[in-house]
């Protein structure tokens, strides 16, 4: 028996463009039960990463593949197949590394090796949508002699940020300052270098404020103003904004706010022409305001959500959705007088004429540090299979 460890050491959540890092260790262990340990053999080991594309029939009309160029060795359990068994198509896969060859463990002797891959840069993000879904993992292959493949898969979460595919890095490295006493590989250095950089990009894109002004109007003449001081956002950030109905002609009786997703299939992969998008409500905001001058909203952008982005299949956009509830007469109607004493007491209408209706504001939603996502991700950093 050999138990066969795979850890992330800095997290499940990488951006695209980044080198994932995975430290996998093989070990005999001494069993308290056996009278006589003896030592294992495995044949080789190998890793590979891929990204797994799944569609629901209802809703996505996907070109037919072409199972005739079907490799005929992925059924034969001897070959190394990384998403063998798995859901849908996989449509990005990086080159597989061999690990090993024909290791030996003495019991209670273990040896760890260091796979590092760069992500694909061009790749889609992670996301799991009522319509689609990317899935990334890495597949580790171990096998004995004369026996099946066994394979451990690893989960983990891309985030993809526009704008560093085009970033060119400078070649002549001597100008750049430098600690004479670490050493480091240029891959390394090269991936702390991106994601300094995405962390600056983000900074600069969601830290710019300008205060945005939006009339709320009906038919029946203005409600309210509307006040937001930025549209563009990381996950793990909170959506902020404030209404003042003091100077509206309409009394607004309650209003809500939704954070939404919109996810719409590109037309040409549509299951029926002109079928609707799909929406999903992250988080809201419901007040009644009969009578308030101002009020304010706060909602959280989940760290575990998608930041929007656009494939060649889907597009998956963000908004803030509006929905207001006015009354049909003017304010000083909404009350009675429940009493002709000398002490007044003034109580609600039984019944009011009220009109609806509703906004929306979209806003874009931009990745966020992967480290910081990492402490919320549903994957863990550590997985293991016994062979």
């Amino acid at each position: 028996m050999i138990e066969v460890l795979a850890k992330l050491g800095r997290g499940p959540v990488f951006l695209a463009g980044e080198v994932l890092e995975c430290v996998i260790t093989f070990t005999n262990p001494l069993s308290a039960s056996s009278t006589s340990a003896s030592s294992e053999m495995l044949a080789w080991a190998s890793a590979q990463i891929h990204c797994q594309f799944h569609a629901s029939e209802n809703r996505v009309a996907l070109p037919p593949s072409d199972g005739s160029k079907h490799d005929v060795q992925a059924e034969n359990e001897t070959v190394f197949v990384p998403n063998r068994g798995e859901r849908g198509q996989c449509i990005l896969s990086t080159p597989p590394k061999i690990l090993f060859c024909d290791l030996r463990l003495d019991p209670g002797e273990s040896k760890s090796y260091s796979y590092c891959e760069t992500l694909p840069i061009d790749g889609p993000p992670s996301f799991r949508g009522q319509s689609v879904k990317y899935v990334y993992k890495l597949t580790i292959g171990c096998q004995r002699v004369n026996s099946p493949i066994k394979l451990l898969r690893v989960p983990f979460r891309v985030l993809v940020l526009h704008g560093l595919k085009d970033y060119q890095f400078p070649q002549d490295e001597a100008v750049a300052p430098s600690n004479p006493f670490l050493e480091a590989e240029e891959g390394l250095k090269k991936d702390s270098r991106l994601a300094d950089l995405a962390t600056e990009l983000l900074m600069v894109a969601t830290s710019r404020r300008s205060l945005h002004l939006y009339n709320i109007s009906n038919t029946r003449g203005k409600v309210g103003t509307f006040c937001i001081f930025k549209t563009v956002y990381k996950i793990g950030e909170d959506v902020i904004g404030t209404f003042s109905f003091s100077e509206g002609d309409i009394p607004c009786l309650q209003f809500s706010v939704s954070l939404q997703t919109e996810e719409s299939i590109q037309e040409e992969f549509q299951r029926r022409r002109g079928q609707p998008v799909t929406f999903s409500t992250h988080a809201r905001h419901q007040e009644a305001c009969l009578h308030t001058a101002q009020s304010s909203f706060s909602l959280p952008i989940p760290l575990s959500s998608t930041p929007g982005f656009t494939t060649n299949i889907v597009s998956l956009k963000w908004r803030l959705h509006f929905e207001f509830v006015t009354s049909g007469e003017s304010a000083g109607n909404c009350l009675v007088r429940g009493s002709q004493s000398e002490a007044i007491t003034w109580t609600g209408v039984e019944q009011m004429e009220v009109d609806t209706f509703s906004w929306d504001l979209p806003i874009k939603v931009l990745p966020t540090n992967p480290i910081l996502a990492s402490y919320v991700s549903q994957f863990s950093s550590t997985n293991n299979i016994t062979i």
